[in-house]
């Protein structure tokens, strides 16, 4: 079966008819092809065609009256030209020659040396040039639309200091730099551990790293997690790069936490529950008989042992329903401000921090942030978050609270300048009966946590010892 001759559109720009007419003979002359042969004499009209990306092979006359073939070639460029553009001169110059070539033209000819034998066997080389070429660029671009759009932050490294040298919008907004900042970054600066950052450069010299969950830090200091990967690669001139890629499960970590601590707090709220009946059962008979016993004994010591088991039965069942309210408290959800509910938490506070001397630093807008919730618990819920900022502060200390709206959503900051909280203490902080404090129960954060998921908050910390602790609380705000 015989092949179909390929159809191949050709301009040729020349000043000269005669020169044109000897180059199209040429052309028609060879076998194979169905060229469609065209002829510009002039610069302008020429470069329209360009513009139109009409043809597959431009033929060039170097001298076209006061512009040149060089002229021509970083024009086409320019307007993103990706077909091949053969020069053609009247003489041999070897500089001319080399410039042009450099300039970015697939080949020179001479015109007096040329013909038939020497146009077809140019012709051919540039389209099979031409189709490798523009293959390599389709998948370029190809490839470069996957890597600009991919949800995950896909980018390059430099193989000394792991600088950022490329990356995509993804990247831009994961760490919050823009493309200038980021790319005199090195992504170890980045990494939170000194032992990730001691296991990633160990691992790039033995091979490469495969989905390493690892912990990093935004421009702005927020903590996210990664599964990173990175491997060796070389570019075309054998020079070699990292190639990497980091899948952000940030708010699956925050998701997976949150299960851990609901799991937890239900656990403690059986606990409770199970605990409170077993101890209200013989409770009862207690104060049953006291009731009786007191009827019936008269004298004045008696009375006074009567009411001191009287007073410790009292506290008991204070403490069960203490005990209750926080693994589950009763909340009922209205419309109400959440600027006007964090303004009564401060006052609620405000003894403590003048006494110690705290100064409070507060960015809340003179505006109402409506919110579902119930008024009272949820300032009991802010209470504890704002009286133990103060108390980890020594005299003198700053207490900062930020309220604002940030995509559909509430957003309060609560900072101090203490002591911090260790790593370990961190993961454990809101599980109940966990303190830190000489004589406290540990129900306050617990009971925290209780009310801000009944409201469909979420509670977010950070800290460093020595240097303070932030509690961020996300709300859901009303739509209007």
């Amino acid at each position: 079966m015989i092949a179909e001759p390929i159809n191949y559109r050709i301009l040729i720009v020349d000043d000269d008819e005669d020169d044109f007419f000897i180059t199209n003979q040429y052309i028609k002359n060879i076998k194979g092809y169905n060229f469609k042969v065209e002829w510009r004499y002039d610069y302008k009209s020429a470069m329209e065609d360009v513009c139109k990306k009409k043809y597959d092979l431009y033929l060039v006359d170097y001298y076209l009256g006061a512009k040149t073939g060089l002229d021509f070639i970083k024009e086409a460029f320019e307007k993103k030209c990706d077909e091949p553009i053969i020069i053609l001169t009247g003489r041999a110059a070897p500089e001319l020659d080399a410039e042009v070539m450099h300039a970015g033209a697939v080949d020179y000819l001479i015109k007096g040396e040329m013909d038939t034998e020497k146009l077809e066997r140019c012709i051919r080389h540039v389209i099979e040039k031409s189709v490798s070429v523009k293959t390599l660029k389709s998948n370029e671009r190809k490839f470069r639309h996957i890597f600009e759009r991919s949800k995950d932050a896909v980018f390059l490294l430099d193989l000394g200091a792991m600088r950022f040298t490329d990356v995509n919008e993804a990247t831009n907004l994961l760490f919050e730099y823009d493309n200038e900042e980021i790319k005199g970054i090195s992504i170890l600066d980045l990494v939170v551990n000194e032992v990730d950052k001691i296991m990633i450069q160990n691992q790039l010299h033995s091979g490469e790293i495969n989905d390493k969950e690892i912990q990093m830090h935004t421009k702005n200091n927020e903590l996210i997690y990664g599964i990173l990967s990175l491997s060796k690669e070389s570019d075309s001139g054998g020079k070699p790069f990292l190639q990497g890629i980091i899948h952000d499960i940030t708010e699956l970590k925050k998701i997976e936490k949150n299960n851990v601590r609901i799991e937890k707090l239900g656990m403690a709220e059986r606990l409770v529950r199970t605990l409170a009946h077993e101890v209200r059962n013989p409770l009862n008979n207690i104060n049953l008989s006291l009731e009786q016993l007191t009827e019936e004994i008269k004298s004045d010591d008696a009375n006074l042992y009567l009411e001191i088991i009287t007073r410790n039965s009292k506290r008991i069942e204070t403490l069960i329903t203490e005990l209750l309210g926080a693994s589950r408290p009763e909340i009922t959800l209205k419309e109400t401000d959440l600027v006007e509910i964090l303004k009564e938490s401060i006052d609620a506070a405000s003894d403590r921090i003048i006494l110690r001397h705290i100064k409070l630093v507060k960015v809340c807008p003179e505006k109402v942030f409506k919110i579902y919730a119930d008024k009272e618990k949820l300032k009991i819920a802010f209470l504890n978050i704002i009286i133990n900022a103060v108390e980890a502060m020594e005299d003198n200390g700053q207490l900062s609270l930020h309220l604002e709206e940030s995509n559909g959503e509430y957003k309060l900051s609560i900072s101090d300048t203490g002591c911090g909280i260790s790593e370990d203490n961190l993961s454990c902080l809101f599980e109940p009966y966990f303190t830190a404090k000489k004589n406290g129960m540990g129900l306050g954060l617990a009971a925290t946590m209780n009310i801000l998921q009944s409201h469909n908050a979420a509670i977010e910390v950070t800290s460093k010892l020595k240097e303070g602790t932030t509690f961020l609380i996300t709300i859901p705000k009303i739509d209007n």
